[in-house]
C-alpha cells in the first residue's frame, strides 16, 4: 500500500466541499472524505500535490465537468493510485450520475479491500436510493476493515434507525383495521407535546411558583385535569371559570396549579401519552405520580432543549458522569456539540412516553421522532434517570 493510501485510511474526516448531492444526512460525509482523502493526503511528489490542487479548485469553484475531465488523464496517468478515481466517484455523485459512482466506489473497494472510505462512500450512496439493507452491509464491511472508523460507525447507526422507522411503519400498514386507529393517537400526541413545549420552553428544570402565570394564558388546560388534583373541582373547571371570587391563598380554580410543591409546578404535567396511560394510577399513588411527573418534565425539557439546539440546557440534562461508548464526558459533549450545530433545522417528538420510578431511579421509554432535513427516525428510546437534588439527570440513553 502507498503511503498516500494509508493517510486516506487514517484521516476520515476533513473540510467539504460544498454539497450538492441528494439531502440525506450521510451525504456531507462523503464529500467530507473526499477532502479528507485527496486534499489533506501528503503526496509523493509536489507535481502531485499541484495536479490535484487543481481538481480540487474546479470541483470547488463548481466547475465540476473540466474537473472530470482533468481527473480522467490523471487517472489514466495514476492507474494505480486510489485518490484519483476516489475524487472521482466524489464528483460522479456531485453530478448526479449514482449508477457511476457506485460503479467506481465498487472498483476501489476490489483493488484496495483494506480501505473503509469507499465502503462507507457506497453506503452514502445505497442510503441515497433508500437501498438501506446495501447500505448497511458496506458499512458493515467499512468497520470490518478498520474498527476504529468512528465515521462508518455513525453512518451505521443512522442506517439501523432508518429501518427500525420502515419497520415500525410496515407494522403499521400491517396493523389493518388498528392502523388508523394507531396513526390518529400518533397525531394527537404531536400535537399535544407541541402545546406542552411551548409551555416547557419558558423555564429549566427546576420549577418554581412564579412560572404560574406562563400556562393561564392557555385556554383550554382541561387536556390534562386529574393526575395532580384528586379535589373534585377538576371537571367543573372548563364551564365555571369564575376563580376571582375567591380568596388568593389557594390556587385559583386551575386543576393542576394548586399543587403547593415547587417540584409538581405547572410545566411538570405534559407527558403527551399520559391521558390514557397513567391517569389511573395517578388517582391511587399521589407521591410516586409526583415523581412521574417530575421525570416527565426532565425528559419533554430534554428533548425541547436538543430541538432547540440549546446545547448549555441539553447538556444540563444529563448526569455529570454520563460517558456513553467508552468516551469521557468531556469526549462525549465535543461529539454531541459538533453533530447538533452542524444542523440547521431539528425537530424531537416525544411519543407513548411511560415512566417507571424506583426511589431515586427512573426509567423513561418513548418512541422517539426524530427530523433533521430530509432525515426522518421514528425509533424506541429509553433514558434511565437519576435523581440529583431536585432534578432528574440522565444517566444512559439506549436506542431500540
Amino acid at each position: 500500500m502507498t503511503d498516500a493510501t494509508s493517510a486516506c485510511r487514517q484521516r476520515p474526516t476533513a473540510a467539504r466541499i460544498a454539497p450538492r448531492m441528494t439531502p440525506f444526512r450521510l451525504a456531507p460525509v462523503l464529500l467530507g472524505l473526499a477532502m479528507a482523502c485527496v486534499g489533506l493526503v501528503p503526496l509523493a511528489t509536489s507535481a502531485h500535490a499541484d495536479e490535484l490542487g487543481q481538481v480540487r479548485a474546479l470541483a470547488s469553484g463548481g466547475h465540476i465537468a473540466q474537473a472530470q475531465s482533468k481527473l480522467d488523464g490523471l487517472i489514466a496517468a495514476h492507474p494505480h493510485d486510489p485518490q484519483y478515481r476516489f475524487l472521482r466517484g466524489v464528483l460522479l455523485s456531485e453530478q448526479n450520475k449514482t449508477a457511476e459512482a457506485i460503479q467506481t466506489f465498487t472498483q476501489i473497494t476490489e483493488q484496495f479491500p483494506e480501505l473503509p472510505e469507499p465502503y462507507n462512500n457506497l453506503a452514502v450512496l445505497y442510503a441515497q436510493q433508500g437501498n438501506y439493507d446495501k447500505a448497511r452491509a458496506a458499512l458493515e464491511m467499512a468497520i470490518r476493515t478498520n474498527p476504529s472508523y468512528a465515521t462508518a460507525f455513525e453512518n451505521l447507526g443512522d442506517v439501523y434507525a432508518k429501518l427500525a422507522s420502515q419497520s415500525y411503519q410496515k407494522a403499521l400498514q400491517l396493523d389493518g383495521g388498528g392502523a388508523n386507529g394507531t396513526q390518529a393517537k400518533l397525531a394527537l400526541i404531536r400535537q399535544l407535546f407541541e402545546a406542552e413545549n411551548k409551555r416547557v420552553s419558558s423555564g429549566s428544570a427546576a420549577a418554581a411558583p412564579t412560572a404560574a402565570p406562563a400556562p393561564a394564558a392557555k385556554p383550554a388546560p382541561v387536556a390534562k385535569p386529574a393526575p395532580a388534583m384528586p379535589a373534585p373541582v377538576a371537571k367543573p373547571a372548563p364551564a365555571t371559570p369564575t376563580p376571582v371570587a375567591k380568596p388568593a391563598p389557594a390556587a385559583p380554580t386551575q386543576v393542576a396549579k394548586a399543587s403547593p410543591s415547587a417540584a409538581t409546578a405547572p410545566g411538570l404535567k405534559p407527558a403527551p401519552a399520559h391521558e390514557t396511560v397513567a391517569s389511573a394510577a395517578a388517582h391511587t399513588t399521589p407521591p410516586a405520580v409526583d415523581a412521574e411527573r417530575a421525570v416527565e418534565h426532565a425528559v419533554l425539557a430534554w428533548a425541547h432543549a436538543w430541538q432547540s439546539r440549546d446545547l448549555h440546557e441539553y447538556f444540563a440534562s444529563y448526569a455529570h458522569d454520563f460517558a456513553p461508548g467508552g468516551l469521557s464526558h468531556a469526549a462525549w459533549m465535543a461529539q454531541r456539540k459538533a453533530r447538533i450545530a452542524d444542523k440547521r433545522h431539528i425537530t424531537v417528538e416525544v411519543d407513548q412516553l411511560r415512566v417507571q420510578v424506583d426511589g431515586d431511579r427512573a426509567t423513561a421509554r418513548f418512541r422517539q421522532l426524530y427530523s433533521a432535513g430530509s432525515l426522518h427516525f421514528n425509533s424506541p428510546k429509553t433514558l434511565r434517570l437519576r435523581r440529583v437534588g431536585a432534578h432528574w439527570l440522565i444517566v444512559q440513553e439506549t436506542v431500540g
